[in-house]
């Protein structure tokens, strides 16, 4: 199962898809995907280390190519078969984007297939995906070319991630609002 949390800045959407992991099945991982510039990065990561410490995940930080990454499935019963993992929660598609769309040097590519196929491949293993996106583009500014391709392919990625998950959920104001499916939370 795949749900999809949309919203604002600071709105309570990281809060909320947090809670509807911990809900999910055991293990649980946290796939940071925001890479740490600077040392306002570096706070901010400890501080979304400390907020989620004690409360089960296994944080993995992977800030591309999610297509490749691997989570080893657990044999539950010893009988040598093999199921999915648990529950991962990815955090976040706007911060993957970013790191997909510019390399080390500031070259920009579309990442829209690799994010969307990185994201249908976490959703292959395991059995709840919790993905935390951010909603852009609707407040009418102008940006310069480069924001403006991020937020084009940002916006491309939520449309595809809405269609593939089983609910998609926005939170505004710390209010859930079901888009589509059931909200467990």
């Amino acid at each position: 199962m795949m749900m999809l949390v949309i919203g604002g800045a600071s709105c309570g959407k990281s809060a909320y898809a947090e809670e509807a992991a911990r809900k999910g099945p055991v293990p649980r991982y946290y796939l940071a995907a925001m890479r740490p510039y600077g040392e306002k990065g570096l706070r901010r990561v400890e501080r979304h280390r400390a907020l989620r410490a004690g409360k089960g995940f296994e944080t993995i930080e992977r800030y591309t190519d999610l297509a490749s990454l691997t989570l080893p499935p657990p044999d539950t019963d010893g009988s040598g078969i093999k199921e999915k993992r648990g529950t991962v929660l990815l955090e976040c598609v706007g911060n993957l984007t970013a790191n997909e769309m510019f390399d080390e040097e500031g070259n920009m590519s579309d990442p829209a297939d690799r994010v969307v196929r990185g994201v249908a491949h976490l959703k292959d293993l395991c059995r709840l995906l919790v993905v935390v996106t951010n909603n852009v583009g609707s407040d009418g500014v102008e940006y310069a070319e480069s924001t403006r391709a991020y937020i084009s392919s940002l916006g491309k990625i939520n449309a595809a991630l809405a269609a593939a998950a089983d609910t998609v959920v926005e939170v505004v104001a710390g209010i859930p609002v079901l888009l589509k499916g059931e909200l467990p939370v």
